[in-house]
């Protein structure tokens, strides 16, 4: 046997989990399609995560945060508001006596403190770039090909964990059934500077045309998502700055001020994404590659990093009783565990975009009380809280600040 574990993707997702298992006596190897350390690295660029609080307590329990919060923005308050009508909720750590609701972090800072906390792990290896050609499954072992260095590679595990994003090699080679919704809408993502300080707060406007987010970064620099209709979206890319500036101000208002200096805007298709099978025999799949959810209170990584903390503490506690870790039996502790929260994160993020899509009057009336009611209601919002903070449910032992 080659390996114990190959982790099929070493973006952020599949590198968590690396570290994550790096105090387990396993062998790992990362197989990751585009080096690392380039500026082609999809998972590692210029875009900006928020992170939940539970995910930062993962982290930190990794043993990774403290590289990464001299370059995190804590945020303080979240508003949410509907476009053009009455309804607000505005949430803050307070509610919920927490330091932080979350932390705004750039994609690149935490892929470079993840590698970082590898580089003194020397039973995990990095095959790359290298890219995955086949993979075939039998009960006793996993064997994947892939081209490495030029050259055709036959690697056996005794686990195999698919962590290659939305579009799967593995899910695919395998057969492994998807629904995908398309939400027809794409996410511009991009940064402007604002007038005013923004004061650590998070905002949440929902529009006509979908939800825009703006996110706290550094002084008066914020991060935008905007999220618009495919049809949309070549004339928001075309715009010349000082259109998407006006176009901005005019969506958002003049609660931060005057827009100035933006960064360049890149789109990124939405979709709900489930699969049917998140393990087979010799077989996990976290991430994107097991879930994708469209990005309304930022919980597509945060959902991923969960499966992660979960999937480790399933291994490491098999490795321990001296179980198989590829086997069945063990990895549905995994799937069983999952299935709850992706259920209710797929939902509550789908039920928003089709709530506010909707600009019946019965919808908008119901939909504006609803956010008054959330405001007004302090059990309500906690509960609110706890699911976007990331701490609802069932949590693992890394997301309680505990070791494996």
């Amino acid at each position: 046997m080659d390996y114990d574990i190959l982790i099929i993707g070493g973006g952020l997702v599949g590198a968590s989990l690396a570290c994550a298992l790096r105090i387990v006596p396993l062998r790992i190897a990362v197989v990751e399609a585009v080096p690392l350390a380039a500026s082609a690295q999809p998972s590692y660029d210029d875009r900006t995560l928020a992170l939940a609080y539970g995910s930062k307590r993962i982290f930190e329990s990794l043993l990774v945060w403290d590289a990464v919060a001299p370059d995190a923005t804590p945020i303080d308050r979240i508003h949410i508001s509907d476009r053009g009508h009455f309804g607000v909720t505005r949430l803050s750590a307070a509610d919920a006596g927490l330091p932080a609701l979350g932390y705004v972090v750039a994609n690149r800072r935490l892929g470079a403190a993840l590698l970082g906390g590898l580089q003194e792990a020397p039973q995990i290896e990095w095959l790359c770039p290298a890219e995955m050609q086949d993979i075939r499954l039998t009960p006793d072992t996993a064997t994947a090909t892939i081209r490495h260095q030029d050259k055709l590679r036959t690697l056996t595990a005794r686990l195999i964990i698919a962590a290659d994003g939305a579009y799967s090699a593995v899910r695919a080679a395998l057969g492994i059934e998807a629904e995908r919704t398309e939400y027809c809408q794409s996410a511009i993502v991009t940064t402007v500077t604002a007038g005013e300080p923004h004061r650590n707060t998070a905002y949440e406007r929902f529009t006509d045309t979908g939800p825009l987010a703006l996110l706290p970064l550094r002084t008066h620099q914020v991060a935008v998502v905007w999220s618009a209709r495919d049809a949309e979206e070549n004339a928001i890319l075309g715009w010349s700055d000082g259109e998407f500036l006006s176009r901005l101000q005019d969506r958002f208002g003049d609660r931060l001020g005057t827009f100035t200096r933006p960064g360049k805007r890149v789109a990124y298709p939405l979709a709900l994404t489930r699969v049917k099978e998140h393990v087979r025999p010799r077989l996990a799949l976290i991430g994107n590659a097991a879930h994708t959810v469209h990005p309304v209170a930022g919980q597509g990584f945060n959902l991923g990093l969960r499966d992660v903390a979960a999937l480790a503490e399933v291994l490491a506690d098999a490795v321990r009783d001296g179980e198989d870790i590829g086997d069945l039996r063990v990895l549905r502790r995994y799937a069983d565990w999952r299935r709850g929260d992706n259920r209710v994160t797929a939902g509550f993020t789908n039920s928003l975009i089709r709530i506010f899509s909707n600009n019946l009057f019965p919808f908008t009336l119901a939909r504006n009380a609803g956010l008054l009611a959330v405001d007004l209601l302090p059990g309500i919002k906690r509960g609110l809280i706890r699911i976007t903070s990331g701490q609802a449910g069932r949590l693992p032992r890394l997301a309680r600040g505990l070791p494996l």
